[in-house]
């Protein structure tokens, strides 16, 4: 009898307890205080983690490296279409493998040379003689602050490196340098490749306006020697000359003694490396009056100077010209001229010349 009542007393207290459980279990799991204030937690918690991982990268790059305008070639969408189908043109054909030889070259100290630094702005400008590029040094040279104005700049200074106050890529570390290819606005000028070779001829040949007399004393008489057919004759050196000499496979023996002075004929590939160098804008100098606004702008600087007022007419293509110049020379000549240059006139879009098909 005594086990019976244990055994009752017992089965009302494990009901008991299961009630008072189940009241606790109830309040507890219904309380809108508490399930609110940890859900709130875990959302908050998984929204932090989310925007952690989306903060775009460069926004991680330190201050001094920011880059200032549109930077990317990559992104190509805001630009007009004309620039849009340049630099598709220049990335398909340096992804053409027939034109390998002519495209490419070594981002070497001879390229480096050439491109030149605005840090303050971000800027790298390639240098691409007779192709209207002392108007762009001056643009440079305002912005690195050694003058105010352009008008202010003197023609003897502009072309003095150790005066002008436009450091060269070359003068940077390595680290450097790559640092600044990746992340500064980059862009350089062409024009027809035949018509500036013209330009060059005229220039450094014939009327030489800057009195640099090693090209008529010392750089001329070494294409003579090589080139002219007729040892005869006692002229200066010859548009045919110049171009026997740029159209010779072997050019290079001549090109290495007579050092930077090339850089007023050799092609834009040997100058700017544009397959192995992601230029954000390829300028012509046919269109200048429209592209250097344009360069201005999406460098960001337009608000800070001014390219050079234009002479109506000066960068139009002088067709007449071309073939005036290119009349005495053979067919041979020509074609193997062509054959040299044929990757800047595939790469920035030029046609062959007519008289060269005919």
């Amino acid at each position: 009898m005594h086990h019976q009542w244990l055994l009752l007393a017992a089965c009302f207290w494990v009901i008991f307890m299961f009630m008072v459980a189940s009241k606790f279990i109830t309040l507890t799991f219904k309380d809108p205080d508490v399930y609110g204030v940890k859900q709130e937690q875990l959302i908050l918690t998984a929204m932090t983690k989310v925007e952690k991982i989306q903060v775009p990268e460069e926004k991680c790059l330190p201050e001094e490296i920011q880059p200032t305008g549109k930077v990317f070639s990559e992104d190509l969408m805001h630009q007009p279409l004309v620039h849009v189908k340049r630099i598709e043109l220049l990335r398909n054909v340096c992804r053409d493998a027939a034109l390998r030889n002519l495209s490419h070259t070594t981002v070497s100290k001879f390229v480096l040379d050439r491109i030149f630094v605005c840090d303050k702005h971000k800027i790298l400008f390639c240098q691409t003689p007779k192709v209207g590029n002392t108007q762009w040094k001056k643009v440079l040279i305002v912005l690195n602050g050694a003058f105010s104005s352009i008008e202010e700049i003197p023609e003897n200074i502009v072309h003095d490196h150790e005066k002008n106050g436009l450091p060269r890529l070359s003068s940077f570390s390595d680290s450097e340098i790559q640092k600044r290819l990746n992340l500064y606005f980059k862009f350089f000028i062409v024009r027809d490749p035949f018509e500036r070779l013209i330009s060059a001829f005229k220039d450094k040949f014939v009327h030489n306006p800057r009195f640099e007399p090693w090209y008529r004393h010392e750089i001329a008489p070494g294409i003579i020697r090589k080139y002219r057919k007729n040892r005869t004759e006692i002229r200066g050196l010859q548009f045919e000359d110049f171009v026997r000499y740029l159209g010779d496979p072997n050019h290079r023996w001549l090109d290495v003694q007579f050092g930077d002075h090339i850089i007023h004929w050799v092609t834009y590939v040997e100058l700017c490396a544009p397959c192995e160098i992601t230029y954000s804008v390829v300028g012509h100098h046919e269109t200048l009056e429209d592209d250097a606004p344009y360069i201005l702008k999406e460098a960001g600087i337009d608000h800070l100077v001014s390219y050079p007022t234009i002479p109506p007419g000066i960068t139009v293509y002088n067709k007449t010209k071309v073939e005036r110049y290119f009349s005495g020379i053979s067919k041979r000549d020509i074609r193997r001229l062509y054959a040299r240059f044929e990757g800047d006139f595939k790469l920035f879009g030029y046609r062959e010349p007519d008289f060269l098909l005919n």
